[in-house]
């Protein structure tokens, strides 16, 4: 085992699939000279040369257009926003052209290719540039959404998205680059799509969440553990498809279950997990599930303000005392 960060666990992973696979290829803005906004692609450029590691001008609908068509001839592009912000120039291309190709040709076109960035709010960088996008994007039939909160996650889950024969939107938290874990040095890392994980187990309660609420959840479960409650901490690791068989086992075993997720309530993934729970686990249930999200406001800039806006570790071990009836 090595302890990398997140940022060159995404990095080993491009660079292990290229060398895998010559139909696959890199493109977007800053992607090759500068090797990438937040450096992901550092090096690709000087090993695969420019034709697979391609740098575009600032037109997100015309790149991921362009990949769209690569993917229809037989190519396996990854398509890099420089944020997942500003792929909402690019949305027609990936909503009605890469998840809707396979069903509307009548099967005739795969469409094996990634869109991929950071999401999410990072540090005062207002509302325009700080949504997190899982509930948006996992809306749309014919896409399939990873979000890995730790750099084992996130090289298995990239790795597993590229050789994906469908269209998968890959969520990188924007706060998440240089976070370290171990990831294998002699073996493959593969994470299969659509299947959750346990990290942390306990007996009292359930936390389901994903990306870089993990972070947020493990570090709830600490402060919770030192109280002597102990958690499950599940994270989904896959938006859509959703691991329903690992939520409902952690909310049977605890029979009680909070949701914890960074971006907003109204229409949320976590609505979505609830609904699983209430479907799944209703007569399981000692509480009512408790959601913590943002604040239902556009990300404000001023730093106090924005804290108070994003869910913590605090208001995780408020809601899960709550579940339990502690306070």
């Amino acid at each position: 085992m090595s302890v990398i960060t997140y940022r060159d666990a995404l990095n080993q992973a491009l660079r292990e699939e290229m060398h895998r696979d010559d139909r696959v290829f890199l493109m977007g803005e800053e992607v090759a000279v500068y090797q990438g906004a937040y450096k992901v692609s550092k090096g690709l450029l000087q090993e695969f040369g420019e034709m697979r590691v391609v740098d575009t001008p600032i037109t997100e609908l015309g790149f991921a257009g362009v990949g769209v068509g690569a993917a229809m001839v037989g190519l396996r592009p990854i398509i890099e926003f420089m944020t997942w912000n500003f792929a909402l120039l690019a949305i027609d291309q990936v909503v009605n052209s890469a998840a809707k190709m396979l069903y509307m040709s009548g099967g005739q076109y795969n469409i094996p290719m990634v869109f991929r960035g950071p999401n999410g709010a990072a540090l005062q960088l207002s509302a325009q540039h700080s949504q997190a996008w899982e509930s948006w994007l996992a809306h749309i039939p014919g896409l399939k959404v990873v979000a890995p909160g730790t750099p084992y996650d996130a090289k298995g889950l990239l790795k597993s998205a590229i050789r994906d024969d469908d269209p998968v939107i890959v969520l990188e938290g924007e706060m998440l680059y240089n976070t370290k874990g171990e990831v294998p040095e002699n073996e493959e890392v593969i994470v299969p799509i659509g299947k959750a994980e346990l990290k942390r187990e306990g007996e009292h309660a359930s936390i389901i969440t994903h990306g870089k609420m993990v972070l947020t959840a493990l570090q709830a479960a600490d402060q919770l553990g030192k109280q002597g409650i102990n958690v499950d901490v599940v994270d989904l690791r896959t938006i859509r498809p959703m691991d329903i068989d690992a939520i409902t086992t952690s909310v049977r075993k605890t029979n009680r279950a909070v949701v914890l997720e960074e971006g907003w309530e109204f229409c949320g993934v976590g609505a979505q997990v609830v609904d699983y729970i209430q479907r799944e686990c209703f007569d399981d249930l000692d509480a009512p599930v408790v959601r913590i999200h943002q604040a239902d406001v556009p990300m404000p800039y001023a730093k106090n303000l924005e804290r108070a806006a994003k869910p913590d570790a605090a208001k995780t071990v408020a809601a899960v005392k709550k579940v339990m009836y502690l306070e």
